[in-house]
């Protein structure tokens, strides 16, 4: 198990080096193939209608008038070990992890998003659990009972909360239970401060996340489970004497949990990086807000800051993706 481990965890540093590579390539490499000069790279760091002056600044301070594996070695040192910006009369240090320094807003990327990374995860964890127990609970009941009302019901559910979109629910929800009746808070509150506000403020935008993944965990459990139900060690479990419970739960829906991590590690680590259309709905200052705001204001570090962040959310939850297979599954270890 610990080589193992080992083994995964050297893939997912690997893989976060390729990740910031790629990331690198397609702000800095790519524009510049499509024919894009070094001083129309450093403009777009700066406000509209900037000097010469300005933009040589920009240039020198951010390499862009050095060899492409330097410009990257500088991106990562930075990351590592924080980076330093010359601005004219004063210098700014950005601290490690250093993810950029926006010269619009004056202020560097990572301080931005780790204070607004607990609104990204208040949203994100809190929308998961929902959609996980619903999603699964739906799922197991609608294939132990096949084409009965609760199933044709629950998946005809399913089907509405996997075609309608996000701004068109959480719209309504704002509407019904934040104007029309005004059950819910209007104004997010950290947890540390009350957390009975804090879930009241989030429980619209967790139910309306939650509908739509939800579907398609019940979806996917359901399928799951009517093939594993009918394996052979499924009958030879009922035919030892076991209770149904014990069949369905240990035999039946961990067999059938193996999709279910897959996507599961997917979606968190992909809305840990920013629920960018829920984000926007609800009027949440999160990470994906952060982004939208950023490509209004065509101000580049934040969006690659974002895009790196997304990226290591999304290796991080691969890799717990991996342990929970091989806690799930021994057969696993020996991949």
């Amino acid at each position: 198990m610990i080589s193992y481990i080992l083994r995964r965890t050297l893939a997912a540093v690997i893989l976060l080096l390729v990740v910031s590579a790629v990331t690198f390539a397609i702000f800095f490499v790519l524009p510049r193939l499509a024919g894009q000069t070094a001083d129309q790279l450093a403009q777009q760091y700066i406000g509209k209608s900037p000097s010469k002056a300005d933009i040589a600044a920009v240039k020198h301070n951010l390499g862009l008038d050095q060899p492409v594996y330097v410009q990257y070695w500088h991106f990562i040192k930075g990351i590592v070990s924080g980076a330093t910006y010359d601005l004219g009369p004063t210098t700014v240090h950005c601290n490690a992890p250093c993810f950029g320094y926006s010269f619009k807003t004056h202020q560097a990327v990572w301080p931005q998003l780790t204070s607004r990374m607990p609104v990204t995860l208040s949203l994100a964890f809190g929308a998961a659990v929902l959609w996980l127990v619903s999603g699964v609970a739906i799922g197991v009941v609608s294939a132990l009972k096949p084409r009965s009302f609760f199933d044709r019901t629950f998946m005809g559910v399913a089907l509405a909360g996997v075609s309608l979109p996000m701004f068109f629910t959480g719209n309504l929800a704002i509407l019904l239970f934040t104007y029309q009746w005004p059950i819910f808070g209007r104004t997010y509150v950290p947890l540390t401060e009350n957390p009975a506000q804090w879930a009241n403020t989030l429980i619209p935008a967790w139910c309306s996340l939650a509908l739509l993944y939800s579907a398609i965990y019940a979806r996917l459990t359901r399928s799951g489970m009517l093939e594993t139900m009918n394996e052979d060690y499924i009958r030879t479990a009922r035919a030892k004497g076991l209770r149904e419970r014990k069949v369905v739960v240990r035999h039946g829906l961990r067999a059938a949990l193996t999709p279910i991590i897959t996507v599961f590690g997917m979606d968190l680590g992909l809305l840990l990086g920013g629920a960018v259309i829920t984000e926007t709905v609800f009027s949440l200052h999160g990470i994906g807000q952060y982004a939208v705001q950023a490509i209004d204001d065509n101000d580049l570090p934040p969006i690659l800051g974002v895009t790196l962040l997304a990226a290591f959310f999304v290796v991080i939850a691969n890799l717990l993706v991996d342990l929970l297979y091989a806690a799930a599954d021994p057969r696993v270890r020996l991949s």
